[in-house]
């Protein structure tokens, strides 16, 4: 299935995409894409609806793919060809940040430059969604925790990130630093995660082309990894890394500007498009 939320900011309906593309109505069924609706047994009631009994949604505003987000977690330097652009080698163990998620906005919402920057850089990523909590789970069992993935846009500014004290978080966490989406698609329908192609586009060049098979620590082994260290719960995003291809690992370095487009998606999850606009 491919699950999302459609409307304005706020106010979004839970729907589903059809085989046809059409955008069916599941507020009859479920309150929003979350909580229990994501959990294995909210999924198998979903997945036993006939699409096409639900009424049709106009196309509109896409928002993110998943509400209540309790932790937006991300993976730093999980790409082996990633890590070695930014001249950095690849850590021993994951490393773990944190977004805000105040940070998470729909797919193809604008994308705010935060006053001061410097470096606004792109970066798009694997993000799995959580369907169930997880504690202490084993990596061959981690994946049975995972309710989908979707397309992550880890939307970075560099200076706060790397050249002011302190930790990665406020240079990842500014408003609208998070598009997520368009889909929550089950796992069901991704075969395999770790050989997914993943691609990002600026202004119509293509920046990112990279896949998901050259991440150092796989999905099951990342889910099983963090919840040794907190519980994951129904909801939660993991942002895994990003493939080789950003602006901060070019020579010289280039970073977004108002104005500027940012296209990206990731093989059977969809895409994304954002406007970069200065925040006033």
């Amino acid at each position: 299935m491919k699950l999302m939320r459609v409307g304005e900011t706020g106010h979004e309906k839970p729907a589903m995409l059809d085989s046809d593309g059409k955008i069916r109505d599941l507020s009859a069924h479920v309150a929003d894409i979350g909580g229990e609706a994501i959990s294995p047994e909210g999924l198998s009631k979903l997945q036993a609806i006939d699409p096409k009994s639900l009424p049709e949604l106009a196309p509109g505003r896409i928002g993110a793919c998943v509400a209540g987000t309790g932790k937006f977690i991300c993976i730093g330097l999980n790409f082996s060809d990633h890590a070695a652009e930014t001249g950095a080698t690849v850590p021993p163990e994951p490393v773990i940040f944190m977004k805000a998620t105040s940070a998470i906005v729909g797919p193809n919402d604008n994308v705010l430059i935060p006053r001061g920057s410097e470096k606004t850089d792109w970066e798009v990523e694997l993000g799995v969604v959580i369907g169930k909590t997880a504690k202490y789970v084993s990596e061959a069992d981690a994946l049975d925790y995972v309710a989908g993935y979707c397309v992550s846009h880890d939307v970075s500014e560099r200076a706060f990130q790397t050249e002011r004290a302190g930790q990665w978080t406020k240079g990842k966490s500014c408003d609208t630093f998070g598009p997520i989406g368009p889909w929550l698609v089950t796992k069901d329908e991704i075969a395999d995660p770790q050989n997914l192609g993943m691609w990002l586009k600026v202004n119509g060049e293509t920046m990112q082309n990279g896949s998901s098979k050259t991440m150092v620590y796989g999905v099951a082994y990342v889910v099983s990894y963090l919840s040794q260290f907190m519980s994951l719960h129904p909801g939660d995003v993991i942002s895994t890394g990003t493939p080789p291809g950003v602006g901060m690992g070019m020579k010289p370095p280039r970073f977004l500007k108002s104005g500027d487009v940012v296209e990206l998606g990731i093989e059977g999850l969809g895409s994304q498009k954002q406007t970069f606009a200065a925040d006033r």
